[in-house]
């Protein structure tokens, strides 16, 4: 068993039933979820002790969020109690030609007020074997960089690999912040998980001959993208989620994993969309978990693009599915016959 910690911010969900608009009745479904918590759920989900790192208030919504990490197997015990606010975002899922929609209501988060002082790290990393944040939580501004900074810097010193989701947010930081924040912690970073858009965003790193929106993805443009990331950072492995999406409702998804040798595609999936938030978040947790048990790379994106490709098919930011699912949907069933 793998002890993997993950750090950043949890959020509360407020989304319309099934795929109404904005306040088309008087009822929201109230769930959590974020980026770096989504992946702590799947790695508690396959069995790897799975600590989560964040900062909430004391009061009964912080408590909330806490206990549906807690009720899913996550160690919580390293969350930092203070601060007035839970962040919100409000979901409104799309369907057919209609995207989604995320808005976000996460000023003066409890994270967003965290100060170095609050997160012993060194204690944190005792026993760890990996650990994982996102770009999304250096963008929270305030003092997030540095304490990522920080936790980089010390779970290098513990021997402890370390991977980031670069998952750029325009809505929370500039391209040019981002690539100034992101270029100092990537020093740190063993592997990168990026996707058709981040890498550009980020790093100005394109891939050639692909279009995203009519459907066009050329594997050797991802390719020249992630050698281009690992020769710029040292990144021992760089992965890429590739999706084409078709509408909101139909998406093709796959990955690529680049080991510093070879490339390693996936097969490719055609998802008929339930929810896709938290899909890049479940990818990540799938890969964490190939590489600790020691899968092979072709084994590990195979089983980090299944992992997310059923995410799909779940409500809400959690993806709760287990091993042997995964592996029956990577070992080529993915009939979806029932079960009896």
């Amino acid at each position: 068993m793998a002890k993997i910690v993950t750090f950043g911010e949890i959020m509360l969900r407020l989304a319309p039933e099934g795929y109404n608009r904005f306040f088309q009745n008087d009822r929201m479904q109230a769930t959590f979820g974020g980026g770096e918590a989504n992946a702590a759920v799947s790695l508690a989900n396959y069995g790897q002790q799975s600590v989560y790192v964040t900062k909430l208030p004391l009061h009964a919504v912080g408590q909330a969020a806490v206990d549906s990490l807690r009720a899913l197997g996550v160690d919580t015990s390293r969350i930092v109690r203070g601060g007035d606010r839970v962040g919100i975002y409000f979901l409104e899922k799309g369907a057919s030609q209609r995207g989604s929609v995320c808005i976000y209501d996460r000023a003066y988060s409890a994270i967003s007020q965290a100060v170095p002082e609050e997160f012993d790290w060194e204690s944190i990393f005792a026993g760890a074997d990996w650990f994982h944040f996102t770009g999304i939580t250096p963008a929270l501004g305030g003092n997030l960089p540095k304490i990522c900074r920080q936790a980089c810097v010390a779970a290098k010193a513990a021997g402890v690999k370390i991977s980031c989701d670069l998952n750029y947010r325009g809505k929370l930081w500039t391209r040019e912040q981002a690539r100034a924040v992101m270029s100092d912690l990537c020093q740190y970073v063993d592997v990168c998980i990026s996707n058709e858009e981040d890498a550009k965003d980020v790093f100005g790193i394109e891939a050639e001959n692909t279009d995203i929106y009519g459907g066009k993805l050329n594997h050797d443009g991802y390719r020249s993208v992630a050698k281009q990331l690992a020769d710029r950072f040292g990144f021992k492995a760089v992965a890429i989620t590739l999706r084409t999406s078709v509408s909101a409702s139909d998406n093709d998804w796959a990955g690529m994993l680049y080991d510093g040798k070879d490339y390693c595609f996936s097969k490719n999936y055609h998802l008929h969309i339930v929810d896709r938030v938290g899909g890049g978040d479940s990818f990540a947790g799938g890969l964490i978990y190939a590489l600790t048990a020691g899968k092979s790379a072709q084994e590990a994106i195979e089983f980090a693009v299944a992992a997310s490709a059923l995410k799909h098919s779940v409500e809400g930011d959690y993806n709760r599915v287990s091993v042997a699912e995964v592996e029956k949907l990577a070992g080529g069933d993915g009939s979806g016959r029932v079960q009896r």
